[in-house]
């Protein structure tokens, strides 16, 4: 009996072995470098699951360590991932064969988050394809210009709330993630639901926009233990069933849509809002059922507010840090709206280019997301410039290090300085294509660039015109990024003072 249990141990810690060999000598089988440091089982990310460094950080080192190279292999636990160093590369991969790598790598379970997973960042093929094109509908230039009517008004509550903020003393020291995701999380509100996002009371309410946000994205263990899920185990997703949202989160966007649609269906007046856009699709002839409305109407909210108050939040970091910058922001700024009669229009913030170089170097230095992951879907094989070749198969994952590539003094001139400079009109087109990857690039670009934008610009020029920003010591400088999130966050935030002029 004794012995009977000792030869299935011993037959099972050889198979063990033998997989372990397979798995963690695939990239020598197939002629690629493969970065140091990677563990049975874990792969490179052991540091990562364990919250001790980002991805990025991960990334960064194997990218750097390999800059003779066109392509680097690494393992996510036990999956080989290739990451793409060559510019050229991620064309073909994000673009030119775009049919043959369409898929995110970042996975959903449409049980779990049904609404989240018909988000486009998610879906493809038809589905895809039919979201986009309501979305790029919605986004056109003609109807942003609807949509700025809710954000100016958004505007001018945000800087009514500063002023009362300001009332009693001279400065409002305040955490930029939290002040912008206010600003944003009332756009999205009155700009894509028509209602009250309760974000600027004087006293929290639980119900502001957010408020509910961060308690799905606040950076801490729980948020930490599902972006690995999802990154790097999604089998366990699947074997758990945790969803990603919330479910009180997911029935309260299905009533305000359904109530606020049978509300549209009979009103005269159109309102300036995302949904009263949908509205109009609808009564032109597309086919849209109330669970499609809503799962737009829940990208709007999750893309809208997050990302956007991540990037304002860097954005005012830097002006902070820079003051000759920020002065001739805010030189630009009161120009522009001087132009239009004192008055922040849609036209005004189109004209304020210096603005638009600012929000992009920002963005080149602290991207909301570090990196892209496509899926191969159809068999290709990419060759780099230095001769290694991969044929990748249907399921091999490949890795655009969206950082590593922003910060490469190969396309970059001091790349860890701060140069708004670089997307001016003579320079920015000297930028090696692929290398400013903020909305990604290709056939998915991130089809909410333009609102983004839009909100972005505003929040800034609200801002700058009747308030300075200073750094405050609570900062941690320099910036170390949290290893316990999946976007772009600042251990400790981003604090700073703000002050009438």
């Amino acid at each position: 009996m004794a012995s009977a249990f000792l030869t299935l141990l011993a037959g099972a810690i050889v198979l063990l072995c033998f997989y372990l060999y397979r798995t963690y000598t695939y990239w020598q089988r197939n002629g690629i470098p493969v970065g140091k440091g990677y563990v049975p089982i874990a792969g490179h990310i052991l540091s990562v699951i364990f919250m001790r460094r980002s991805i990025k950080d991960v990334i960064q080192k194997i990218y750097d360590d390999h800059k003779q190279h066109s392509m680097v292999g690494f393992y996510k636990t036990t999956k080989p991932v290739l990451i793409v160093r060559e510019p050229a590369l991620v064309k073909v991969v994000m673009q030119s064969k775009f049919s043959n790598f369409h898929q995110n790598g970042m996975k959903i379970e449409p049980d779990m988050d049904p609404l989240l997973a018909k988000n486009p960042f998610f879906i493809y093929g038809e589905e895809w394809s039919a979201g986009r094109k309501r979305l790029t509908y919605a986004f056109s230039n003609v109807r942003l210009k609807t949509l700025f009517t809710a954000v100016s008004g958004v505007c001018k509550k945000f800087e009514d709330f500063l002023n009362r903020r300001l009332k009693s003393s001279n400065k409002y020291e305040v955490e930029l993630k939290y002040l912008f995701s206010k600003f944003t999380g009332e756009v999205v509100a009155n700009a894509g639901l028509g209602i009250e996002g309760l974000c600027f009371e004087d006293k929290v309410h639980p119900n502001a926009f957010d408020e509910i946000s961060r308690s799905i994205f606040k950076p801490n263990a729980l948020q930490g233990f599902l972006t690995m899920i999802m990154l790097f185990l999604p089998h366990l997703n699947r074997l758990f069933k945790m969803s990603f949202i919330p479910k009180e989160m997911d029935r309260f966007f299905r009533r305000i849509v359904a109530e606020n649609l049978e509300l549209r269906r009979t009103e005269s007046v159109p309102r300036n809002d995302f949904l009263q856009l949908m509205i109009e699709l609808e009564k032109s002839g597309e086919k849209l059922d109330v669970d499609s409305i809503t799962s737009h109407a829940l990208s709007f909210y999750v893309d809208g507010i997050e990302s956007s108050s991540i990037t304002l939040s860097f954005i005012g970091y830097h002006l902070a840090l820079h003051t000759d910058i920020q002065e001739k922001l805010r030189d630009e700024v009161n120009a522009k709206i001087a132009k239009y009669d004192g008055v922040l229009t849609f036209d005004a913030l189109k004209e304020m280019t210096y603005m638009e170089q600012v929000i992009s170097e920002s963005q080149r230095d602290f991207p909301v997301l570090t990196f892209l992951n496509k899926i191969c879907t159809e068999e290709f094989e990419l060759q780099g410039s230095d001769g290694l070749t991969f044929r990748a198969k249907p399921g091999n994952e490949i890795l655009i290090p969206v950082y590593a590539l922003q910060h490469d003094p190969n396309y970059w001139t001091n790349p860890d300085d701060f140069d708004p400079e670089r997307f001016n009109e003579e320079r920015k087109h000297s930028i090696e294509k692929m290398t400013f990857l903020p909305f990604g690039e290709g056939p998915r670009i991130c089809v909410g660039m333009r609102m983004a934008m839009l909100q972005v610009k505003a929040g800034l020029a609200t801002l700058l015109r009747s308030y300075k920003i200073e750094l405050s010591p609570k900062t941690k400088s320099p910036i170390k990024l949290s290893p316990s999130y999946f976007l772009t966050s600042p251990v400790g935030g981003i604090w700073v003072y703000l002050s009438k002029l």
